[in-house]
């Protein structure tokens, strides 16, 4: 048996048939949305080749999510705004990203598997699991096509702001997004509840 598989079998056993792997990426960004996936699979059934997004490279994670959306039973990707990351703080937009997706019409999950040490209240009962995108099928592919949704926004952003490396970092920081940020200031997708400062207005200021 799959061991990525342990949790759904299980829960297959027990009766449960909407099975829901939930996670989410974009936590760490300095702009763009938080974006949070559901994937539910059918019952017995599995997808070869899924782990964490991050183990992946693009051509990989991109060939996987078309798979995942062609195999599952139902999936959504859902996102929380800058204007909500900034309202709730990041840790509460993720987990709402998530409950967007429980309530999405049609999902209707029995069960979550929900990546992470941590879910909101739920009328649904529910499994945390830390490490999930690597120990859950469902999880996993969750991981994927959250990953690949929010990569392909991003990038599109970078069409319109071309000065912070959307392109490549996705939004997180490195030191092209710094440079960007020094020379340009902030943009309406930046987070402005994030340290914006770099490391030159650091120095400038204990000058």
């Amino acid at each position: 048996m799959n061991s990525r598989l342990e949790f759904e079998e299980k829960l297959w056993d027990e009766g449960y048939t909407r099975i829901m792997g939930l996670d989410e990426v974009g936590r760490g960004c300095l702009s763009g949305p938080v974006a949070a996936a559901g994937v539910i699979l059918k019952p017995g059934s599995d997808i070869a080749g899924i782990q964490d997004s991050k183990t992946l490279d693009l051509q990989e994670r991109t060939e996987l999510a078309d798979v995942i959306k062609q195999k599952a039973l139902f999936w959504t990707v859902q996102y929380c705004s800058v204007d909500e990351i900034d309202e709730l703080n990041i840790l509460w937009a993720s987990l709402k990203a998530m409950q967007k997706c429980v309530d999405k019409q049609g999902a209707n999950p029995d069960y979550l598997l929900v990546d992470g040490n941590r879910y909101g209240s739920s009328m649904t009962p529910y499994t945390c699991l830390v490490g999930g995108d690597d120990r859950s099928v469902s999880i996993g592919a969750a991981s994927i096509l959250a990953k690949v949704h929010r990569d392909e926004l991003m990038k599109d952003l970078h069409e319109d702001y071309p000065h912070y490396g959307w392109e490549t970092n996705v939004g997180y920081p490195t030191a092209q997004h710094y440079e960007g940020l020094e020379e340009h200031g902030i943009t309406r997708y930046h987070r402005r509840s994030f340290n914006l400062r770099t490391e030159k207005e650091f120095s400038d200021q204990d000058d």
